[in-house]
């Protein structure tokens, strides 16, 4: 008999939904067709694409025009930054340090190509909340600058208010981009009401394929491509688009925004209710970032477990007993490099950090389970 296994990681993949791998599976058994081919094979996938194109703009209150397919979350941070950044000159951006790498990379490398002559980092609080007094000082004393701040951050969960800094960011003419890659498919994004110029998806964060996301870019403003090579994607990406990838994306998203209230309700019933059990059984817990509903991205829950001996071993021990969850950023996932963001936070280094993170499918069974092994492993580790 194979031992139980809880699924605690979403934030980094979700599992995919099965109405979403039945619609895959049609076009990949019926549609074989080039996108690009002027034959009907071919104008067959087109319309696929473009009917995909067309629900995910509506999702939005977008214009089909206005969304770009990627190969996920960290292509499209790349090209809003990369490419936006490059269209109109701009020498100053703005961030913390507390984005994902994908965001936090990218900048340092044109600060280093001399790109950019300037990267300034707006402070946060313990919890990562962004100062905005201080995001606005940034933006009054220098030149037009590109604005990054993510939505929902990926580790703590810590929300910033978008409609906020969209206020600002017009205020000063900036270019703002939003790393919406946690909060696609968990919140409402109506591009008509937030003044924004880039959000960016990533399907496998929503029950949806790895491998495919999405790019909005306001009518607004006009950007290069990144991927040269082809005329795909209206000319702004080169390479064959992945069909089945796209139409995976769109229907997840579908069933998000169809179910959005329901699973919203019952994962952060579930939150709240591992957030209960730990307060009353593991003496000395505590939590990183915001938890408060209001303020916190409903799937992400990271704990700061109590100093342990082999602190280290908390998250492999948890593994043997069938519980997955991360120490961090997915991305940083087994390594030794302590995780920036807590770092960002000033969190105590000597207290072990786990970061679960829920979805539709997490039962009230599967916390009860979790606990079980949590407060088990502690045990063994306080007396080790």
């Amino acid at each position: 008999m194979q031992p139980k296994r809880v699924y605690l990681d979403n934030a980094a993949t979700t599992p995919i939904d099965p109405l979403v791998i039945q619609e895959m599976t049609t076009v990949m058994q019926e549609y074989y067709g080039n996108p690009s081919a002027i034959h009907a094979l071919g104008r067959e996938v087109r319309t696929l694409v473009e009917k995909a194109r067309k629900s995910v703009a509506t999702l939005l209150n977008a214009a089909p025009s206005e969304i770009f397919f990627t190969s996920g979350g960290t292509e499209a941070d790349n090209t809003a930054i990369r490419c936006g950044i490059a269209a109109y000159g701009i020498r100053h951006a703005i961030t913390t340090k507390i984005e994902h790498h994908a965001v936090e990379h990218t900048l340092g490398m044109l600060l280093k190509e001399g790109i950019i002559d300037k990267l300034s980092f707006v402070n946060i609080d313990a919890k990562g909340n962004l100062d905005y007094a201080h995001l606005e000082q940034l933006l009054a004393e220098n030149e037009r600058s590109f604005v990054s701040l993510m939505h929902a951050n990926n580790e703590i969960g810590t929300l910033s208010d978008m409609e906020r800094i969209g206020d600002l960011c017009e205020k000063y003419e900036a270019i703002y981009h939003a790393d919406t890659v946690q909060t696609m498919g968990h919140f409402v994004h109506d591009v008509k009401k937030l003044k924004v110029h880039f959000l960016v998806c990533a399907a496998h964060k929503l029950h949806g394929p790895k491998g495919v996301g999405f790019l909005y870019v306001n009518s607004n403003i006009k950007i290069p491509p990144m991927i040269y090579g082809g005329a795909q994607e209206r000319n702004m990406r080169g390479g064959t688009e992945n069909v089945y990838g796209i139409v995976g994306l769109a229907k997840a998203l579908e069933i998000a925004y169809a179910e959005m209230a329901e699973h919203q309700a019952h994962i952060q019933g579930l939150k709240d209710y591992l957030k209960a059990q730990l307060e009353a059984e593991i003496p000395g817990i505590g939590f990183n970032g915001e938890t408060d509903a209001d303020k916190s991205l409903y799937t992400v829950l990271n704990v700061s477990f109590p100093e342990m001996d082999m602190a280290d071993m908390l998250l492999f021990n948890l593994d043997i007993n069938g519980v997955c969850a991360s120490g961090g950023s997915a991305c940083s996932s087994g390594s030794n490099i302590g995780s920036h963001v807590l770092n960002g936070i000033k969190a105590d280094p000597n207290r072990p950090a786990v970061r679960f993170s829920f979805s539709k499918y997490t039962t009230k069974e599967d916390i009860d389970y979790v606990m079980e092994k949590v407060k088990m492993v502690v045990k063994q580790s306080a007396l080790a």
